[in-house]
């Protein structure tokens, strides 16, 4: 099943992310638990973690060539938002 792609981000709080997806559907997606991992410790800096962008093709939000997170990800790990 083909989940849907991002279409846009904005920043909720210092670690969480609020995603639309093209399907008009939105989920807040909690990043605390990545922080733990090295090639995600950029982002405990405030400013990097809000210089997100939606990649081209909307396959995932990404912040420099090295980290990203994918749309499955932030879709099957994402807390509903209505």
């Amino acid at each position: 099943m083909p989940y849907p792609k991002v279409r846009a981000v904005e920043i909720l709080d210092d670690h969480t992310l609020l995603v639309a997806f093209d399907n008009a559907h939105k989920r807040a997606y909690d990043v605390t638990p990545l922080l733990q991992k090295a090639m995600f410790a950029p982002l405990k800096t405030p400013a990097f973690f809000k210089s997100v962008q939606v990649e081209r093709g909307g396959y995932a939000v990404v912040w420099n060539s090295e980290i990203d997170i994918s749309e499955y990800e932030l879709w099957s790990k994402g807390r509903p938002v209505p």
